[in-house]
């Protein structure tokens, strides 16, 4: 079968801007994620970058061709930067934001000796190629092994299965990624290689492998802003609206796991309940709106107090539950500590007013059921609390504080 090789090429151009606009009107630009925005940059850049290899035939064909190249480099950067957010962070930044700068520049220095700068080229772009398939092939998250239910950040949803988005990113990779490597082989050890336009199998072999990548590429953002999406539905469906933090249900539901796992390996655990004072005399003084700013800045505080692994949620109007993982026998009161501080240093200048609360908790015992029974001496112990005179952290029955 023969192919024209500057007809494969329009084509390739003329996908990328219909990709473009696609993900534009599926997605949005405003209310679309981070990821999602990197996404719309790698395929814009796609765009422009095949718009810049088009007019290389016009004429001053070392500027059309560099600058194409440094859209290139820089369409694979966003997408390697789009993946950085929907998996989790991969080795490679250096090489995202050098690649763009330096491949094209000496590509365009060394024109002349078009065996070095297309060895250049092509090995620099397989290069942040093979940078993507490494990252999609890594594990979406690290082997966190013994005792992995407690150490996973409990107050977040875990996302939808990503293999498969990941499966469909990985095919649209990897031929372009063997095709650099022999075109910038060619350019490196054999004869100087011939012109993109040109009828040679080596490009139309490029031209069909950039045509099955947009394709697929397309697919796989889809798939992978679909379920971020969903991830994001389902964590918002277990979260309070206001504060962010898990509602009642998710609080009790995550908390089977937590203490499952802390009984497994023998682990202390305990739960805090902390409770804002004078609650309703904020309502009255400050209104409805003045006392959602106190919840919001009382839930911001617990939140970058608490330590990683434990669960924080919003458990009655004003009422706020903490369960910590691993606990030592100190760790209520250190973090009543840095609770209390945070609100001293917060509350004065973003609400005008003194924000306190009273605490009480309780430590998992052997014969404890459920976080049913927890919470029943928890709030018998910030009972205590509130009776002794508010602002103060008190301890179960037969602990000491």
């Amino acid at each position: 079968m023969q192919f024209d090789n500057p007809t494969l090429f329009n084509l390739a151009l003329l996908q990328a801007l219909a990709a473009t606009a696609l993900l534009l009107l599926l997605m949005g630009w405003r209310r679309s994620s981070p990821a999602a925005r990197r996404a719309h940059v790698f395929m814009g850049l796609q765009s422009l970058a095949w718009l810049l290899l088009a007019l290389a035939g016009s004429g001053n064909e070392r500027l059309w061709l560099s600058l194409a190249l440094a859209a290139f480099s820089a369409s694979l950067s966003a997408l390697w930067w789009a993946l950085q957010l929907w998996i989790k962070p991969r080795p490679g930044r250096s090489l995202a934001v050098l690649a763009p700068l330096l491949m094209p520049l000496i590509y365009g220095l060394q024109f002349e000796n078009v065996g070095l700068r297309g060895a250049w080229a092509q090995y620099w772009l397989a290069l942040q190629l093979g940078m993507l398939a490494l990252s999609l092939l890594l594990p979406s998250r690290p082997d966190q092994g013994h005792h992995a239910l407690s150490k996973a950040a409990p107050n977040s949803v875990p996302g939808a299965d990503n293999r498969r988005w990941r499966s469909v990113l990985l095919a649209a990779v990897l031929p372009l990624l063997l095709i650099c490597l022999l075109r910038g082989s060619i350019g490196a050890f054999g004869s100087a290689p011939s012109s993109l336009l040109s009828p040679a199998t080596i490009n139309t072999t490029l031209a069909l492998a950039a045509l099955w990548g947009l394709n697929l590429v397309v697919l796989g953002v889809i798939l992978a802003w679909r379920g971020e999406t969903e991830s994001e539905l389902a964590r918002l469906a277990q979260s309070d609206g206001l504060t962010g933090l898990s509602d009642g249900r998710a609080f009790a539901a995550r908390s089977v796991d937590m203490i499952s796992a802390a009984r497994r390996h023998q682990e202390p655990l305990a739960l805090m309940l902390l409770e804002i004072d004078n609650f309703k005399a904020i309502e009255a003084e400050h209104g409805q709106a003045g006392a959602e700013r106190a919840l919001v800045l009382f839930s911001s505080c617990i939140q970058t107090q608490m330590r990683l692994g434990d669960l924080a949620g919003r458990v009655g109007n004003e009422n706020f539950a903490l369960l910590m993982d691993r606990c030592e026998p100190q760790g209520p009161q250190a973090m009543d500590q840095r609770m209390r501080l945070a609100l001293n240093a917060r509350a004065q200048a973003e609400l005008g007013y003194k924000l306190d609360y009273s605490a009480g908790w309780a430590k998992l015992r052997h014969g404890d059921r459920n976080i049913e029974d927890l919470m029943r001496r928890a709030e018998t112990a910030l009972y205590e609390a509130k009776r002794a005179g508010h602002g103060r952290l008190q301890a179960e029955p037969g602990l000491e504080c």
